[in-house]
C-alpha cells in the first residue's frame, strides 16, 4: 500500500468545492487508474473506476468536494463579499487565509471583518456572521480585483496544509472526505494482485456538502448490488462533549455505522452490519459501532436509489469537521482502508440464498 500519510497530503491540499471538483478529481482519477481496468468521469462529474470482476457488484463511494466559499459581489474598494458551500460555522472562518480561484490563478486572500476596538459593547458581544465578513486580496478598487482574476463566481478555499501533531495524529483542512477518498484509494490498493469475487466500482463523488448530488447520479447509472460509503464521523474524545454525545474516540479504529441522523439518514440492513463486523474480526481489525444523531452520508442518497441498495458506511473519528483543523489518526485510516478490502474479498457471502 503507497504511503498513506502523503496520499492524505495530497487529496486535502487540493482545491475542489462542491460543484468545481476538477483539481481532486484528476488526482482522484490518476491513482484510481492504477488499480482500477477503466477509468471515467460521468456526466455529472463523478469519477468512476471499474475493476471487473465475476461477482457482486460493489460501490465504493467517498466524496471529493470540500466546503468552500464562493464570491457573490465586489464592491468599489475590490472587497469580496461571497456565500458559504457548505456548511460552515461562522466563527471558523474569520481571520483565515484563503486562496481564490481566479480566472489568472490563484490569489490569496484573507477573511477580515469589522475590528473589535472599533465596536460598540453590544457588537462586541455578538459572534460575527458570515454576512459581515469580506475577502481581502489586496486590490485598490473593483477594477483591479478585476485585473488579478477575480470575478463573481470565483471559488474560494481555505489555504492550510497536513501538519503532524502527537502520536499519529494529523492535521490539515478537507479531511472531510478526502480521508475517505484516500481509504477507498489504498483499500483497491490493497487488493491489487488478488482474485477477487466482486465487480468494484470506486467512485469519488462530487456535491456531497450540498446535498448527497453525486452518489445518487451515480449510483442509479452503476445499479451496484451493495455500496459502501468511506467517510469521516464525529467523535468525542474532547473537551465539550460527552460519552453520551458521541462515544467514538481517535485511534480505536473505524467506525461502522448502525443509523445515522437519528434514522433520518439512513439504517443499514443488519445483514451489512454483520458483513463489516464479521470482516473486521476476521483480520482482528479494531472498530467501533455508531448510532448517530448528526449529519448523514452519501449513503443516504444511494440506499434509496432504484429499488432500493443495501448500504453501509465505514468511517474514520475526524475532530472539528467543517474546520481548517481537522483531525485524525492515521491508524483509523490504515485500518479502515484494511476493513474496506476485507469486505470487499468477502462480498459475495451477502448473496448466498
Amino acid at each position: 500500500m503507497a504511503d498513506i500519510t502523503q496520499l492524505l497530503t495530497t487529496f486535502s491540499e487540493a482545491s475542489g468545492v462542491s460543484g468545481r471538483e476538477g483539481a481532486i478529481r484528476d488526482l482522484v482519477a490518476h491513482e484510481l487508474a492504477k488499480v482500477t481496468d477503466e477509468v471515467r468521469v460521468d456526466n455529472f462529474g463523478n469519477v468512476v473506476g471499474v475493476r471487473r470482476g465475476t461477482g457482486p457488484k460493489v460501490m465504493i463511494a467517498a466524496h471529493m468536494d470540500e466546503i468552500g466559499l464562493m464570491a457573490k459581489y465586489i464592491d468599489e474598494q475590490g472587497f469580496l463579499r461571497f456565500i458559504p458551500l457548505g456548511g460552515w460555522y461562522d466563527q471558523v472562518l474569520l481571520g483565515q487565509r484563503v486562496v481564490v480561484h481566479g480566472t489568472k490563478g490563484p490569489l490569496y486572500g484573507v477573511v477580515g471583518s469589522k475590528p473589535p476596538h472599533i465596536m460598540d459593547e453590544e457588537e462586541r458581544k455578538k459572534p460575527v456572521k458570515i454576512k459581515d465578513m469580506f475577502i481581502d486580496v489586496g486590490a485598490r478598487d473593483a477594477d483591479d480585483a478585476a485585473a488579478l482574476g477575480v470575478e463573481i463566481g470565483s471559488v474560494i478555499t481555505i489555504d492550510r496544509k497536513v501538519a503532524p501533531l502527537g502520536n499519529d495524529l494529523v492535521t490539515g483542512k478537507s479531511f472531510d472526505d478526502r480521508a475517505g477518498v484516500v481509504m477507498m484509494v489504498a483499500a483497491l490498493e490493497l487488493l491489487a494482485g488478488e482474485e477477487v469475487a466482486a465487480t468494484i466500482q470506486a467512485v469519488g463523488t462530487v456535491q456531497e456538502e450540498v446535498g448527497l448530488k453525486g452518489a445518487r447520479t451515480s449510483a442509479f447509472d452503476l445499479d451496484p448490488d451493495v455500496a459502501l460509503i468511506s467517510e469521516v464521523t464525529i467523535p468525542g474524545d474532547h473537551p465539550g462533549v460527552t460519552k453520551e454525545q458521541r462515544h467514538l474516540k481517535l485511534g480505536a479504529g473505524p467506525s461502522i455505522t448502525i443509523v445515522d441522523a437519528d434514522g433520518r439518514g439512513v439504517i443499514v440492513p443488519d445483514n451489512v452490519i454483520a458483513w463489516l463486523r464479521e470482516a473486521a474480526e476476521r483480520r482482528s481489525l479494531p472498530y467501533q459501532l455508531d448510532v448517530a444523531s448528526g449529519g448523514t452520508t452519501d449513503a443516504t442518497a444511494v440506499h434509496l436509489t432504484k429499488a432500493g441498495i443495501p448500504s453501509g458506511v465505514i468511517s474514520v473519528p475526524t475532530r472539528y469537521i467543517h474546520s481548517p483543523i481537522e483531525v485524525l489518526s492515521l491508524s483509523d485510516l490504515t485500518w479502515g482502508a484494511e476493513l474496506l478490502a476485507e469486505a470487499v474479498r468477502s462480498a459475495q457471502t451477502l448473496f448466498k440464498k
